[in-house]
């Protein structure tokens, strides 16, 4: 007998339209200790799944009504379902077995089979969705510790940075330059560990599809600005210049309205990102924001004089923990979170890069109409078996 977590035994549903064949795979699959649902078409076999998902399906080819193969296809539209290995059984030869696997099935048998070779088919199946439901589990397992690592991390840095403010601002008495000095310096790095952590959430955010957008159509244009602004002192420190829409933009763009829907908090979130590395990055010179629009499209820019990417790095600077070899990187996820936003709007982000002589991202987002708007939720929705 297989058993999975909790001595749950393994249920197995067999759809057949002729009863005999029903009643012989019931006897031998009950022998072996597993529990048994029989139904005679395929429309029954998908409400009994929708139902009551089983571990294993075995499912006859040819059935009046509605084939093996279509049952197959419905079941593998499903994105709700977790997966579930379907062992097709068919009387035919290849042209069969080719078609039930292109319609997602995972193995096949043929009638008349052998007891042994059935009971074996059964056994691998099963150790496969048992394997696949594992690593579900590990991975649920692991969305929950950083959703709680994260809530537990915030509320003691929320609290240190108040009280690091309250010092700043001499609440408590006069203090010396140096010691605030030193406090500017420990409101520094909370707010990187802040920022470290918010995005380490919204990644698994985004990676559990548990992220929602709350679309609208606004003004690309605005939030550039604001950004910019709003970097400014951070440029000025390092004694950079900021710049936006410089004068030499290239004469073959045209320069239209830059409308896009989309959710202002995430996009403002991206170039915030984007034009802050660069910052971060770069010692001489400058970055420069530029903003262009076509017909269809909005652009945007970010070109900064730091050190550039080397070659073999950009082809993964995308993906989550690969940080950079620069001895400044962090931790791998904002490059990674911003492509995550900007591909959920639809966009598309790149990279041309040269060590020594700078970087320059582009983010491309298609133009928005009022149609639009609203709210998505990227959960994954269920969809209707029989639809």
């Amino acid at each position: 007998m297989s058993v999975v977590e909790g001595d749950k035994t393994d249920r197995i549903l067999v759809v057949d339209d002729t009863r005999d064949n029903l009643i012989l795979v019931q006897t031998i699959l009950e022998d072996e200790g597993y529990e048994i649902d029989l139904v005679s078409d395929g429309i029954s076999g998908l409400n009994q799944v929708a139902q009551t998902p089983p571990d294993l399906i075995l499912l006859d080819v040819m059935m009046p009504g509605m084939d093996g193969y279509e049952v197959t296809r419905r079941i593998r539209n499903n994105t709700s379902l977790a997966y579930i290995p379907i062992l097709l059984v068919t009387a035919f030869h290849e042209c069969s077995v080719v078609e039930g696997l292109d319609a997602g099935a995972d193995d096949f048998i043929r009638k008349p089979f052998d007891t042994e070779e059935l009971l074996a088919r059964v056994r691998s199946l099963l150790r496969l969705k048992h394997s696949l439901d594992a690593q579900a589990r590990m991975t649920r397992q692991r969305e929950d510790f950083v959703s709680r690592l994260t809530h537990d991390l915030r509320t003691p840095l929320l609290a240190a940075d108040r009280m690091l403010s309250l010092f700043q601002q001499k609440t408590f008495g006069e203090i010396s330059p140096e010691m605030e000095q030193a406090i500017a310096v420990m409101i520094r790095s909370n707010q990187n560990l802040m920022d470290m952590v918010n995005t380490l959430l919204e990644v698994y955010r985004f990676e559990a599809g548990k992220k929602t957008l709350n679309l609208i159509l606004c003004d690309l244009e605005e939030i550039v600005i604001e950004v910019v602004d709003e970097l400014q002192p951070l440029a000025q420190e390092k004694k950079l210049s900021l710049s936006l829409n410089p004068d030499n933009l290239p004469p073959s763009v045209d320069n239209g309205n830059t409308l896009v829907i989309g959710d202002p908090l995430e996009l403002r979130r991206v170039l915030n990102n984007l034009v802050g590395n660069a910052i971060k990055f770069t010692d001489t010179g400058g970055v420069e924001v530029r903003l262009l629009a076509n017909q269809n499209t909005v652009i945007i820019e970010i070109i900064d004089t730091g050190y550039g990417i080397a070659l073999e790095d950009q082809a993964n600077i995308f993906e989550r923990f690969r940080q950079g070899k620069n001895k400044r990187s962090g931790s791998g996820l904002g490059l990674h979170l911003s492509r995550r936003i900007v591909e959920a709007h639809g966009g598309e982000i790149s990279l041309i890069s040269s060590v020594g002589q700078g970087s320059t991202f582009q983010v491309k987002l298609p133009k928005g109409r009022e149609q639009g708007t609203g709210s998505r939720e990227y959960r994954n929705g269920s969809k209707n078996l029989l639809a």
